[in-house]
């Protein structure tokens, strides 16, 4: 391919962010990351500094848990009207704008609560934001599926990781900084009112297009149509999924996909004290540089999935977030303690890291039917963040065992399993070559 073609296929690859339906769903992306924080860090930094004791911290931050359950009411948004909402705005807008709504209110009652007087209203005031924010999460990821052609996935995870790292920076340093001037029913109150730029996603992006209703239901009434319209949206989105063509490769896939890398970033900063590093160094490096670097990956792992495809951009997402762990090998084997090689080392493997999600967010988008996106995406996403969890729980112990250099060789082999399962796939769906160009809605 001639070198001016080249630079054109890249810069068509490049364009697909310049669109309507990518603004409104990297607004969306900021709007779910926002409120995740506040119910997990920034609250728990709140209470410690109000002298709260450590152990109902702890207890407070179990609101987390309806992030991991949020497939069980990913139907109703899938397939229920809101009334008035959905009239206005549609079906995905309708949700999304009814939910913002009430996430800016959760906010905000959170900072009008005293976690030191009644820790049990701060923690129901903060269930309530942490339940309103997974069930956000289902619409957003819904509507950035059904709104993207198949060839701007990619981007669409690209810019909706970007938004959604954005969102956490707002509500994680900023809110943190502002409570150094601010009381924190100020600071809650200032982060509901930020929830107004994930409002405007919702309001400029357009409506995805619905998928027609089934013909049974035309031909049922009473009992039989609501025991119709119950299978259709609970047991049909698992039936419709099992239907495809090598069903349990794409589950095993999965969940080994990222089986390296889970095992290598759970000991990341242990292995950075062992070296010596200061914390200042490693956050400076891992919390910005680091950010940055992965920010980037997100966009190049965009990118590339456009001019690829989905299934080979995902390959070299996960050989180079494989290789990258090399990098840690030989820092720990030559005992390479510079703040220079820490950037070198966490820049690599945050870009190839992000590059390699935004491929997989692309191709769990792919997998989902429109008629359940929110439900199947919501069940492979936590099928995906079990498998993380699960898999890192034997990162001490490996390193434990082989030794920091060891531990990281060991991790490139992990990677393995996922990767010939990939090439499976390749194999059982052959990959569509790349879109020459896409809408600019």
């Amino acid at each position: 391919m001639s070198a001016p073609r080249a630079r054109r296929d890249w810069r068509q690859a490049m364009a697909v962010y310049g669109t309507r339906r990518m603004l409104a769903v990297l607004l969306m992306g900021y709007a779910s990351g926002l409120p995740l924080l506040l119910g997990f860090s920034t609250l728990s930094y709140w209470m410690a500094k109000a002298g709260v004791d450590l152990t109902t911290i702890g207890l407070t931050l179990s609101i987390g848990t309806p992030y991991a359950f949020k497939f069980l009411w990913a139907p109703a948004l899938d397939h229920l009207p809101l009334p008035f909402f959905t009239r206005r705005f549609g079906h995905r807008r309708g949700w999304l704008i009814a939910i913002q709504l009430a996430l800016a209110g959760a906010i905000a009652l959170v900072g009008q609560t005293n976690p030191v007087a009644a820790p049990l209203t701060t923690f129901l005031a903060a269930l309530l934001m942490a339940t309103l924010s997974a069930t956000q999460d289902i619409v957003v990821d819904a509507y950035r599926i059904e709104v993207l052609d198949e060839a701007e996935q990619g981007a669409g995870a690209a810019t909706t990781q970007a938004g959604y790292r954005i969102g956490m920076i707002v509500a994680g340093a900023g809110a943190i900084g502002l409570s150094d001037f601010l009381s924190w029913d100020l600071v809650y109150l200032i982060m509901a009112g930020m929830m107004l730029l994930g409002l405007l996603g919702s309001a400029i992006g357009p409506e995805p297009a619905r998928p027609p209703r089934p013909a049974e239901f035309a031909r049922k009434q009473g009992e039989a149509l609501v025991l119709a319209r119950l299978r259709y949206a609970v047991l049909d989105p698992f039936l419709d999924f099992m239907g495809r063509r090598g069903w349990l490769v794409i589950l095993l896939f999965v969940l080994l996909y990222k089986y390296g890398d889970a095992v290598a970033g759970a000991m990341q900063n242990p292995f950075f004290h062992d070296l010596g590093y200061s914390g200042v160094e490693i956050a400076g490096v891992t919390k910005v540089f680091g950010v940055l670097a992965t920010l980037a990956g997100v966009f190049a792992g965009g990118a590339l999935v456009a001019r690829l495809g989905i299934l080979p951009a995902l390959f070299v997402g996960g050989v180079l977030q494989a290789a990258t762990n090399l990098l840690f090998a030989a820092q720990a084997a030559m005992h390479l303690d510079g703040v220079a090689t820490l950037a070198v080392v966490v820049g690599a493997d945050n870009f190839t890291g992000g590059l390699g999600s935004a491929a997989f967010v692309a191709y769990l988008s792919s997998l989902c039917n429109v008629a359940f996106t929110g439900t199947q995406y919501a069940l492979l996403t936590s099928l995906m963040a079990f498998g993380r969890t699960l898999f890192a729980t034997s990162s001490g112990w490996l390193a434990a065992e082989l030794g920091w250099a060891g531990f990281y060789v060991s991790t490139l082999a992990l990677a393995i399993p996922g990767l010939l399962l990939l090439l499976l796939l390749i194999r059982v769906y052959p990959p569509k070559p790349a879109a020459e160009s896409s809408s600019t809605a």
